[in-house]
């Protein structure tokens, strides 16, 4: 019997064929299952709209968002009826720049000298993304999610990978061999005169997006995105017959032709001038969002009203955002806690404005969920540097398996996403297998360890009394010998929640967030006298009425549009009849939560 969550994935077939280090085939993942952590459904009790009648049973009808790995999201939504049902991807992954992307924070209402934008991170401070790797490891990781997109792509979708000079090259390998050269429509050029002036080369001004469809047959809304023609063209197609409008032109072969204009104007080329929206970029504190205007065409050019887009490097939000505007429905995760976060602030007032002017939106309400429960919201690759530099590991780019050498030891970094397990020492085991002249020992770096791990050492050591490859585990939460590797004094709050009569008043009248302060290179006196209200450091305040101790409905939300203001901190609610949970969700600056839960 074939295990449900187990899911095979059919094999590439395009050409050519890129090879790299480490490359493997993705035959088959593993399903795991998804918690919910959040609901926004300003619209609860009206039914849903008819475009969701093919949608699965697994989800509630309504934008889905993920916190978590891209490819353990994409294997669950495999594994729980999306496959084949995708009509639109948009993906702007990692570009392998060499970068870190450190979330820049400024506080709220307070001079810019409160920014924190340091180019060092602790991991308190919520990292967007980091974009370091080895170049194997990186057309590795994209393989594999190509595959999955592949399977989860319908007969007649599209996919548009965005990328930049660094990788485009390599890429359009893979795109060929995943969805098969024929099918690449276009190779994009979106250009962007903003930013810096070189002196030593062509300043480089535009990105590639690299758009492929799955079959011979896709959607193609041409006049929606037609060029208008300008009033010298116009001018210059005077004549008219029977068929419409025209104007003489020659063919290849020499010879006079009619050349008839097209409803509307010229179809779009493929080089766009869209500018980078900057101050939506600070205001949303996003160092790589894209301009709405750029989602926009590509939305409106390869689906409909009602059809389902996927963006699984959700970062910004953009891709949800403009699909939630243009009637689409959609599907985004993340790695990243602080994505997820921003994601979240900023669809609600979207779909809240919405319903507001009675647009009856297809997509009124949406879900978080977490796939993986992750210990800490960190990228493995990002775990990896943080360790290394803890440890003081020297990193090793070129081995597919081991992540670097401490002294004359190997050291493999297990994903913070689990405890080290006999999966991981099975693993190992075979690597060494297919090293038969390994005789280094090995260091194997972890946040906690399966007790059946005990017993697996214990009988392997037996084994190897004076033998090589001898195993030594480094628990990062209790290894005295290697300092504190997760010290974090978490954020705190007072607040008052209170019945009075029909009403529930919420109050809160303090918050401290020592990561901030730390930050700030400050002690808590200093911050205090220098920044007076707590409400500088708080970003969003949340407020679930009837918590379920389980899933936060977001009922009541204080997000300020803009930086410079703050939330209220005091809020009053109707009260039902009877006894009711009242969840509160404090958000700092660095996407720290603060949950204080009461029952009135």
């Amino acid at each position: 019997m074939t295990d449900a969550n187990d899911i095979p994935i059919a094999a590439a077939h395009g050409r050519p064929l890129l090879t790299w280090v480490g490359k493997r085939p993705l035959r088959r993942v593993t399903a795991l299952p998804a918690q919910h952590s959040a609901t926004f459904d300003p619209a609860s009790g009206i039914p849903p709209d008819a475009a969701w009648t093919d949608w699965p049973d697994s989800y509630p009808p309504g934008g889905l968002l993920f916190h978590g790995d891209n490819k353990e999201v994409l294997a669950h939504l495999l594994a729980h009826g999306f496959r084949g049902r995708i009509n639109l991807i948009y993906i702007d992954p990692p570009f392998a720049s060499g970068a870190d992307y450190v979330r820049k924070v400024q506080l709220r209402g307070v001079i810019r000298a409160a920014r924190i934008d340091g180019a060092d991170y602790s991991l308190g401070e919520q990292v967007q993304y980091t974009d370091i790797w080895s170049n194997d490891s990186y057309l590795q990781f994209m393989y594999e999610r190509l595959l999955l997109l592949r399977e989860l792509l319908a007969e007649t979708g599209s996919i548009y990978l965005h990328c930049d000079y660094r990788q485009s090259h390599h890429l359009r390998c893979l795109m060929d061999e995943v969805f098969g050269a024929e099918h690449l429509q276009n190779e994009i050029i979106w250009f962007y005169p903003r930013g810096g002036d070189s002196t030593r080369q062509f300043n480089r001004k535009h990105d590639t997006i690299l758009f492929y469809t799955k079959g011979d047959t896709w959607t193609f809304n041409y006049h929606d995105v037609v060029i208008p023609y300008t009033p010298e063209q116009l001018a210059r197609f005077d004549q008219e017959d029977a068929h419409g409008r025209f104007y003489w032109n020659v063919n290849p072969r020499g010879e006079r032709v009619k050349t008839y204009l097209r409803k509307g104007g010229i179809g779009e080329y493929d080089v766009w001038n869209i500018g980078i929206n900057a101050a939506q970029s600070r205001q949303i504190g996003y160092p790589t969002l894209k301009p709405e205007a750029l989602l926009k065409r590509i939305i409106r050019a390869s689906s409909n009203p009602g059809d389902l887009l996927l963006d699984c490097f959700i970062g910004s939000g953009t891709t949800a955002a403009v699909a939630q505007k243009l009637n689409r429905r959609w599907i985004g995760s993340d790695i990243n806690r602080g994505a997820i976060q921003t994601t979240v602030k900023r669809l609600q007032p979207i779909i809240a404005a919405q319903l507001a002017e009675d647009e009856a939106p297809v997509t009124r309400s949406f879900t978080v969920h977490r796939v993986n429960n992750y210990d800490l919201a960190l990228p493995h690759g990002e775990a990896i540097t943080l360790v290394c530099r803890h440890l003081g590991v020297e990193r090793s780019r070129a081995d597919s398996f081991f992540d670097g050498t401490l002294g004359q030891r190997l050291v493999k970094i297990i994903p913070f996403d689990h405890p080290l397990g006999w999966r991981d020492l099975d693993a190992l085991q075979r690597e060494l297998v297919a090293r038969p002249d390994e005789t280094r020992d090995i260091a194997l770096v972890c946040l906690g360890q399966e007790l059946a791990t005990v017993a697996w050492l214990e009988e392997w050591h037996r084994l190897r009394t004076t033998g090589p490859n001898r195993i030594e585990i480094i628990e990062l939460r209790s290894n005295a010998r290697y300092g504190t590797f997760i010290a974090h004094q978490p954020a705190t709050a007072r607040v008052s929640i209170e019945r009075r009569d029909d009403r529930i008043r919420v109050a809160i009248s303090d918050f401290i967030s020592p990561t901030i302060i730390t930050r700030l290179e400050l002690d808590q006196a200093l911050f205090r006298a220098g920044i007076p209200d707590w409400r500088a450091m708080v970003d969003a305040v949340m407020i679930d009425s009837a918590y379920d101790g389980r899933v936060f409905n977001m009922t009541h939300c204080d997000l300020p549009a803009r930086r410079q203001d703050l939330v209220s901190g005091s809020y009053d609610l109707p009260a039902p009849a009877e006894r009711t949970t009242i969840a509160v969700k404090i958000i700092d600056m660095l996407g720290e939560e603060v949950l204080v839960v009461a029952t009135v």
